[in-house]
């Protein structure tokens, strides 16, 4: 959409959207900035400002493929987004783009997401990272908006749910694999975090699959 009565400097407006069929959706946004602006004048958003120009040709004047061309610029174009310099310098954002920008939790999260079965704590995480206990809980909770141990329980639960769907292992088998040493103690986390039981929660899973 363009607006402007051509007598002055015209605005284009863009619009596009995403569907997630995937089991950690809310997790995936939750993470992810709600805005974020880059300016036109910005020298690192020249690959932006490219894949705009081409998205803006190819609706102007569609050829064969447009619908997959335009697919797949709206796609790179929203990872560019997520790239830019003015998300990693935001002081105000937090997420996990945020957490990726800072050298230190990222390194934490390197770990967590590498070694998710370990009994980690603050303070075993924080050696590895070469920072105090107190001085990584308050980087970690400062970027990505949840402490260490809260953000590794939340990435358990959603490899369990991705594993669930899946259907290829049994419950025991997610539970140890993803830190926990029992299936009830598993049940439990997974039933407190996602409010039904991970048996009833594949089921539904196959349900909806099924139905769709």
């Amino acid at each position: 959409m363009t607006l402007g009565d051509g007598t002055g400097t015209s605005m284009t407006l863009r619009g596009g959207r995403f569907v997630f069929g995937m089991a950690n959706e809310e997790m995936l946004l939750d993470l992810l900035p709600q805005v974020v602006c880059v300016s036109s004048n910005d020298p690192g958003s020249s690959q932006l400002r490219a894949l705009l120009a081409m998205n803006e040709r190819e609706a102007k004047s569609p050829g064969p493929g447009s619908e997959f061309v335009t697919k797949r610029l709206m796609e790179l174009i929203f990872v560019e987004i997520l790239r830019s310099e003015a998300l990693r310098l935001n002081p105000m954002q937090t997420g996990l783009l945020a957490g990726m920008a800072d050298p230190v939790v990222a390194r934490a999260l390197t770990i967590l997401h590498g070694q998710v079965a370990e009994a980690w704590t603050v303070a075993s995480l924080a050696r590895l990272c070469g920072i105090s206990r107190s001085g990584l809980s308050h980087r970690f909770s400062q970027t990505v908006g949840l402490g260490p141990i809260e953000y590794l329980q939340r990435w358990r639960i959603a490899i369990a749910k991705d594993e669930l769907l899946k259907g290829t292992r049994n419950m025991s088998q997610i539970a140890f694999e993803i830190g926990f040493q029992s299936p009830s103690a598993f049940s439990t986390a997974f039933s407190r975090s996602v409010g039904c039981s991970p048996s009833r929660y594949a089921s539904q899973a196959s349900r909806r699959l099924f139905t769709a």
